[in-house]
C-alpha cells in the first residue's frame, strides 16, 4: 500500500499555489529572505496559508522552500535553520486547523554536486536537519520540490524518509528540444524511476512550464511507476516588465484551471499551482475538479 496513493479521496487532491509572489504581495521586499518571515512576520505568513485553505486546498505547504542551512547562510541565518523550519511548519498547521494537511516544502540548496561545490554527505546532513525540524513542527509529509539535479533530489528524499513521514519528490522539466528534460537532460521516466528507487512515496513535477506543456510529463511519469503523481504547473509563460527583473503571468485563473484538467486526464493524483498562481487559481481549479469528479462514473 502506498500511503500517498491512499491518503485522500476523491482524486485528484487539490493542492495550494505559489508562495513567494503571495508574500511579496504582502510586503516582502525583493531580495529579502522569505523564510525568515516565519519569525519576523508570522501573521502574514499565516494569512497566505489560510488563504489557500479558504480557497479549497486540501494540502498546503510551508514557507520553508529555501530554509536549508546553505541558502540561509547567504542571509547570515544558518544558525536559525531549525527554528525557521519549525515555525514555518507550526504556522501552516495552525492555518490549516484540521481543514487541510500540511506538507513541508524543501527546495534545492543552490550548490552543484557535479561541480564539487558540495558533497553527498554534506547534502544529506543539510536535508536531514531541515526535514527533521519540519517534522518536529508538526507537518504531515515532506515535499522535495523544484529540483533540477536528480542526484540532489535523491539525497533529499533519503533524508526526508528518516522522518517516517510520506515524501513527495518533484523535478523541474522544460529543457531540451521538446521541453521534456531537466536542466541536466533527465527524462520524466528516468526521474520517476530514480526518485522511486530513493524511496519517494509520490513523484511529480512543479514549475518549469504551464499545465498544457506538463500534461505529457505527467502521463509519462504515471506510466513509469506505480506511485501517486503530484503536479504543480506555472500559470503559463511569464512576461518581463520593461527592463526590470519583474515577471507577470497573464493567464487567468479560469484558463489555467481548464488547461489543468489535461493533467487530471493524464493521471495526476495531486494537483495545484506554482509560479504565477494564487488563491484565485486554486478556487478556479477546485471548481473544475468538482465538475470533473461529479461526472466520474461511480
Amino acid at each position: 500500500m502506498n500511503i500517498l496513493m491512499d491518503m485522500l479521496a476523491p482524486k485528484p487532491v487539490l493542492l495550494d499555489g505559489a508562495w513567494g509572489s503571495q508574500l511579496m504581495a504582502h510586503g516582502l521586499p525583493v531580495g529579502e529572505c522569505p523564510d525568515a518571515w516565519n519569525i519576523t512576520n508570522a501573521a502574514k505568513v499565516k494569512h497566505v496559508a489560510g488563504s489557500y485553505v479558504g480557497a479549497g486546498s486540501r494540502i498546503i505547504l510551508t514557507n520553508t522552500f529555501g530554509a536549508n542551512r546553505l541558502l540561509l547562510a547567504r542571509y547570515g541565518l544558518d544558525e536559525s535553520t531549525a527554528e525557521i523550519n519549525r515555525r514555518g511548519a507550526a504556522i501552516s498547521c495552525k492555518a490549516a486547523s484540521g481543514h487541510a494537511l500540511v506538507f513541508g516544502s524543501v527546495g534545492p540548496t543552490g550548490k552543484m554536486l557535479a561541480a564539487g561545490e558540495v558533497s553527498d554527505a554534506e547534502l544529506l546532513s543539510v536535508f536531514t536537519e531541515q526535514t527533521q525540524a519540519l517534522s518536529a513542527g508538526g507537518v504531515d509529509g515532506i515535499v522535495i520540490e523544484t529540483m533540477s539535479d536528480i542526484d540532489e533530489a535523491r539525497i533529499a528524499v533519503k533524508a526526508a524518509k528518516l522522518t517516517g513521514l510520506p515524501v513527495v519528490a518533484c523535478m523541474v522539466f522544460g529543457h531540451g528540444k521538446n521541453g521534456d528534460r531537466t536542466m541536466n537532460g533527465v527524462t520524466p521516466e528516468t526521474a520517476a524511476l530514480g526518485l522511486a528507487d530513493a524511496g519517494a512515496d509520490a513523484v511529480g513535477s512543479n514549475c518549469g512550464c504551464g499545465p498544457a506543456a506538463m500534461a505529457s510529463i505527467c502521463e509519462r511519469m504515471k506510466a513509469a511507476v506505480s506511485l501517486a503523481v503530484w503536479m504543480k504547473p506555472n500559470a503559463g509563460l511569464p512576461q518581463q516588465v520593461g527592463d526590470r527583473a519583474v515577471f507577470v503571468y497573464n493567464t487567468t485563473p479560469e484558463t489555467f484551471a481548464k488547461e489543468a484538467m489535461g493533467l487530471v486526464r493524464a493521471g495526476a493524483d495531486y494537483l495545484g499551482g506554482c509560479c504565477g498562481t494564487s488563491p484565485a487559481f486554486v478556487a478556479a481549479l477546485q471548481n473544475e475538479i468538482s465538475q470533473f469528479v461529479s461526472h466520474v462514473p461511480k
